[in-house]
């Protein structure tokens, strides 16, 4: 399985077998992300109202669109492709800074036997139902600007009882992301040992079952757009 990070909470997955599943699009404009290339197979949203999350419309070709917040209020599990794509209710950050908090969706699916989980847009901490959602989860893209998302407190507490193999860290401040309200990846980094973070150097790595390492490790990949 091939993993790609465009920008904030924006990844392309791509199998072994070519199917490809693209996260959460964002608008180019307000993000300062570039446009995304790529025509994937799927467009995975966590809700249909924001604007950094999305963005289905604005990717190329004719991807299936799955929303996880829709997903999550239906039968909560969808097969496609031979991926299963599966989703829980999430909530914005309650005491929101900047507006009304909106609902939104997080996901996981599994491709190449690796299970990724994504966070969406949460802003609180995980319930207990949440936090049973991403148990045995492989790789897990997670929310690590702080608010308006999920505390970073909070955040450790879900990777502490979910133990994922690999961390891949998203929705922070960057460079080129021009709202200027999330933290810069250091603070979520000082969680961790310095020997337990891997820096990819690339916006793009393999990763296969058999070399997931036994013990949690944080990725930092460098955003691709």
């Amino acid at each position: 399985m091939k993993l790609k990070w465009y920008g904030h909470a924006s990844f392309l997955v791509t199998g072994s077998d070519s199917v490809t599943i693209i996260t959460d699009p964002y608008t180019p404009e307000i993000s300062g992300y570039l446009p995304i290339p790529d025509s994937p197979d799927f467009v995975m949203i966590s809700s249909d109202n924001d604007s950094f999350h999305c963005r289905a419309d604005l990717i190329p070709g004719q991807p299936t669109v799955i929303n996880a917040l829709r997903l999550a209020q239906n039968e909560g599990t969808l097969t496609e492709k031979g991926v299963v794509f599966q989703a829980i209710q999430a909530m914005e950050a309650l005491d929101h800074q900047f507006h009304d908090p909106d609902q939104n969706g997080m996901y996981r699916f599994t491709v190449d036997g690796i299970s990724v989980g994504h966070m969406g847009d949460i802003g609180n901490p995980l319930s207990e139902e949440q936090m049973q959602f991403f148990a045995g989860v492989d790789v897990l893209l997670a929310l690590a600007g702080g608010h308006p998302t999920i505390a970073l407190d909070d955040l450790f507490a879900v990777i502490q009882r979910t133990q994922p193999k690999i961390v891949v860290p998203m929705h922070f401040r960057t460079l080129r992301y021009k709202p200027r309200n999330t933290f810069w990846i250091q603070s979520f980094l000082n969680y961790f040992e310095p020997d337990d973070v891997d820096f990819a150097c690339d916006s793009e790595i393999s990763i296969s079952k058999e070399n997931l390492p036994e013990k949690t490790r944080v990725l930092i990949l460098t955003h691709a757009c």
